[in-house]
């Protein structure tokens, strides 16, 4: 699917509300595409959703959130009768169900994790004019629903009388986008969830760092022992130990650097080129290595066995080198390289033809020759072997009883194949299982992908490709070849590197795709078998654009020359590469595969390492390369190539001019307090905006006098720019200031609600008047602030019209002459409830709000943060106190900073999960930690801040950090580009 161009544009309109009459403008255009509210890419459900339908093939809920999101509307809808059920049941159920939508990451303005997110899904015009004619008195009860009522009571009561205010907040100006053209549009619901394509066809990818600074790395491989640790080799001869967290093992499994023959010079195919670990390594402890050597000064390619040493799983014994085949080369190229153990439990040798261009030795060259070990797949037999021999015949090898022939060949008329795979086959049907895949490197003209079978013969030198090389043995009836499933000409490149099938659980639409690549050219490649024809029907693989992957931790580039391909545990799919091919330098990268247009759901693909024994210290993994969603949006077009230190050049896809995004700031506000008499009328001074109400536009009026307590402070105002009509007496106490009666006119527009006006608001505010208002800010949704517009309530809003103020008990102490229609005959009688309590409402004087616009976005005020060493708000505080440090201000993320020994310090994010950060949010007031931002991903501290806190493991239950298991204080080994951070909600 091609993602497509959606212009998104906020307008947040002023409310007619006196005390802050702000106009915030914020437009920004972007990319959109399918996404979920906690940042990743939509899924099909393991079960079908019962409640949100619609969304059972592909969308962002399992049967677990469908389930809540039921018991929800149904909470709602208790409010109404059967025909108030049948009239609105169908707006708040698809209102409710957006957040299964798979766009509901653009619905909830959430596709960016930095910015603030709606408290409902953007509507489109017509639909919002709909809603608001047929059933605008639910939106109360949706605010409700999500806990925000108490800050939103004034504020609805507002737009639900006004069509204009009350589509302003709730649609969303895309008209594309919004609900529910989202769900109708043919050109976003035409390839929905499949692998996203460009223009071309070439299907758009991403990817993850997961390893860097190595060495041209020539192999990848797991231990399929449960603790998903991998093993890397490199060509001058290390191979190293990573564990399922992206750290390595200081100490090197295999150090062969003195052995190996190779050189710095860029393209030498001589070096450590293979390793494999025995099929049962946990039992057998074995490790298989195919390296280059040089023999009194012959070059030879050496299969060599080691053993692990008796107490450490991630080292080589050094000194039990055990060498089962040693093989001449007559030059330096085409020394094949691959090893690796079929389902059958045998050992597979992949040998070069023995160098130089097109075979030349003997009468038809090695790869023919039988008699000869270089050409060939060889399947050797190395179990049972310490007694005896290095390795025996399997008894069905193809040439073993034939005369002349060695008895290890499995196959031949290969002529140097580079990087072969097994197929894990289908997770389903088991289709494809075993199949042996590799990449045949080309002479002058063609690359080509072969399946190895028993005794099969790969044509090589009589053919390259699918077509004839040798044209004299090409015409030869005897030669019976086994073609190519696929063969590409060198303007496509010039060195193939075999793949594998994806079988893995993260990528569904991957399953069954051979991928791979070209080492000259940096191409990626795939291959998808048609079962009904067998045919292999080829696609290229681009990397996604920036919207494409704008997903956490991915990107969309990669160093040019592809090396080798990999496999993990789980069956996910990782390449090699490197910026220079050269052995001795350090421009090697391992990425994993990853699709961004759907992954599997929630649960489904959990994985629990096994425990790892470590001897030594552990070097953490810090990524290099930008991820895109961190990407900063500039003026000047995106250059196609990055260049390092190194001079390496790298690959990096084409992209489109970047969108500028410009977001102005929250308004701050400064308020001065002070008791003053006013005889004329009340007025309201900002520090920052002064604007100018509208004029009512109706004429009714009406006399209220109010008498309240409140404290004696009081805004400091300035007189209005309308006259206002009705007469208002406040009466206001203080020990210090005579009480003062304020004559205050305002002028009211009274409009007549319905009955169904009534029941609803009756029901909404009683239940706020049974509980104790809450004047800490709302609860967040999927680990993003909540923005709300602040308002501010030291004088009261009014009733009806509310143009400005007006306090909750006036609206409504005892449900007066303003709703005085009779109710609707389908609202039920259960929704009425008791009046509103009017000394709870006195709580809202005393929460300072201010609005901030029209759109349906809640900001939460940041807390005060401490402002010197050991005291917040004049207390000092406690050993093991913790902050949130956030270049935005946002008081529910940060970098995590304790205090200790009288002053603030980081944690490092080693082995710091999701307990360890409940254990801070609970410190901070909240209920747990959405997310663990490791990699110091929000925010580095400077390097004057000292670092506390390492290894800090956590039940969850602790009362501060300094309870859980940890390293000694002030002991670690990590910097500040390991500080961990947490978003809490």
């Amino acid at each position: 699917m091609t993602p497509q161009i959606c212009n998104l544009q906020h307008a947040f309109l002023p409310h007619f509300l006196l005390p802050v009459l702000l106009l915030l403008l914020q437009a920004w255009r972007g990319y959109c595409h399918p996404q979920c509210l906690d940042y990743k890419p939509p899924f099909e459900p393991r079960q079908p959703l019962v409640f949100c339908k619609e969304y059972t093939k592909f969308g962002c809920c399992d049967l677990e959130k469908d389930e809540e999101i039921s018991v929800r509307f149904y909470t709602i809808m208790d409010n109404f009768d059967q025909s108030g059920f049948m009239t609105c049941g169908k707006y708040v159920r698809s209102i409710l169900c957006q957040e299964c939508s798979p766009y509901s990451a653009h619905l909830y303005d959430a596709e960016d994790a930095n910015t603030p997110m709606r408290m409902l899904p953007g509507l489109c015009g017509d639909y919002c004019t709909d809603y608001w004619n047929q059933c605008r008195y639910t939106l109360s009860l949706l605010l409700e629903d999500l806990g925000t009522l108490q800050q939103f009571a004034n504020l609805t009561a507002i737009i639900e009388e006004d069509r204009r205010k009350f589509c302003e907040f709730l649609e969303l100006k895309d008209k594309q986008y919004c609900y529910p053209n989202v769900l109708t549009s043919a050109e976003l619901n035409a390839n929905l969830g499949d692998v996203s394509e460009d223009p071309t066809g070439c299907l758009e990818l991403c990817l993850q760092e997961v390893a860097n600074g190595l060495r041209n790395p020539v192999a990848m491989i797991h231990a399929d022992d449960g603790t998903h640790r991998f093993f890397v080799a490199e060509q001058l001869g290390y191979v190293w130990v990573y564990l399922a967290n992206g750290s390595r093992i200081d100490r090197p499994f295999l150090n062969l650097t003195r052995a190996v023959l190779t050189s710095p010079w860029a393209g030498d195919e001589r070096g450590f080129l293979c390793i494999a670990l025995h099929p049962r390594f946990t039992m057998v402890r074995k490790a298989y290595v195919y390296y280059s050597v040089s023999v009194k000064k012959e070059e030879r390619i050496r299969i060599s066995e080691f053993t692990l040493l008796p107490h450490d799983d991630n080292q080589l014994d050094h000194n039990s080198e055990r060498t089962l085949l040693e093989v001449v080369e007559p030059a330096s190229n085409h020394n094949g390289g691959q090893l690796l153990f079929g389902h059958d439990g045998y050992l597979y040798i992949f040998t070069g033809d023995g160098g130089r261009g097109g075979d030349p030795f003997g009468k038809f060259g090695n790869s023919q020759n039988k008699s000869a070990l270089l050409g060939k797949v060889l399947r050797v037999d190395i179990d049972d072997n310490d007694n005896g021999p290095p390795y025996s015949i399997p008894s069905d090898n193809p040439f073993m009883w034939e005369k002349g022939t060695r008895p290890e060949i499995f196959a031949y008329g290969v002529r140097n194949m580079w990087r072969c795979s097994i197929d894990r086959g289908d997770p389903i049907t088991g289709r494809g299982r075993g199949r042996m895949i590799c990449g045949d490197v080309g002479q002058n003209k063609y690359e080509e992908v072969d399946i190895i079978v028993k005794g099969g013969n790969y044509g090589w030198r009589a053919k390259e490709g699918f077509s004839c090389y040798d044209r004299k043995l090409c015409q030869n009836s005897s030669l019976d070849d086994i073609l190519p499933i696929f063969a590409y000409p060198h303007k496509l490149g010039k060195s193939v590197t075999g793949g594998y099938i994806y079988r893995g659980c993260q990528m569904p639409n991957l399953n069954g795709l051979y991928i791979f690549g070209d080492f000259m050219s940096g191409r990626l490649m795939s291959l998808k078998e048609n079962v009904t024809t067998g045919e292999w029907n080829y696609n290229e693989i681009c990397m996604g654009t920036d919207q494409v992957c704008r997903f956490p931790k991915l990107i969309n580039s990669y160093f040019k020359y592809i090396i080798s391909f990999a496999e993990d545990e789980a069956g996910e799919l990782y390449f090699l590469s490197t910026g220079v091919p050269s052995a001795t330098a350090r421009a090697g990268v391992i990425y994993k595969i990853v699709d961004p247009s759907r992954r599997a759901a929630p649960g489904k693909c959990n994985v629990k390492p096994s425990h790892v024994k470590i001897k030594g210290k552990l070097i953490h993994f810090y990524p290099k390369e930008e991820f895109v969603i961190n990407k900063k949006p500039t003026t000047t077009a995106v250059p196609t190539t990055t260049t390092r230190k190194t001079t390496t050049t790298k690959k990096t896809p084409t992209r489109k001019k970047p969108i500028i995004i410009i977001k102005p700031p929250i308004p701050t506000r400064q308020t001065l307090r002070k008791t003053t008499p006013t005889t004329a009328a009340a007025t309201t001074t900002t520090s920052t905006t002064t604007r100018k109400t509208r004029p009512p536009t109706t004429t009714t009026t009406r006399k209220t006098t109010l008498q309240t307590t409140r404290k004696t402070t009081t805004r400091k105002t300035t007189p209005p720019t309308t006259t206002l009509k009705a007469t208002t007496t406040i009466k206001t106490t203080s020990a210090t200031i005579k009480p003062t009666t304020v004559p205050t006119t305002v002028q009211m527009a009274t409009t007549t609600p319905t009955g169904y006006r009534t029941t609803v608001m009756t029901a909404a505010f009683s239940r706020t008047a049974q509980s104790p208002i809450i004047t800490t800010p709302p609860t967040r949704k999927h680990g993003r602030p909540l923005q709300y517009p602040l308002y501010t309530t030291s004088q009261p809003l009014t009733s009806t019209q509310r143009p400005q103020m007006a306090l909750v008990s006036e609206r409504f102490p005892e449900r007066p002459q303003a709703f005085t229609t009779p109710l609707p005959p389908y609202w039920s009688q259960k929704s009425q409830r008791p009046p509103v309590n009017t000394t709870a409402q006195k709580l809202w004087h005393e929460e300072k709000l201010e609005i901030a616009g029209e759109s349906n976005q809640v900001f939460k005020r940041p807390r005060e943060r401490d402002r010197g060493h050991g005291y917040r708000r004049g207390r000092r505080l406690r050993a093991g106190s913790v902050r949130l440090v956030s270049a935005d201000g946002l008081s529910d993320r940060g970098r995590v900073e304790i205090f200790i020994r009288g002053e603030w310090g980081t944690v490092c994010d080693d082995l710091f999960t999701t307990k360890a950060g409940t254990v801070v949010c609970r410190q901070l007031g909240f209920t747990t930690a959405l997310a663990v931002m490791k990699r110091a991903a929000l925010g580095e501290a400077d390097r004057n801040v000292k670092i506390f806190l390492d290894d800090v493991e956590c039940e969850g239950g602790e009362r501060s950090l300094l309870q859980c298991k940890r390293a000694r204080v002030g002991k670690h080994n990590c910097s500040h580009m390991e500080d961990v951070g947490v978003i809490c909600g």
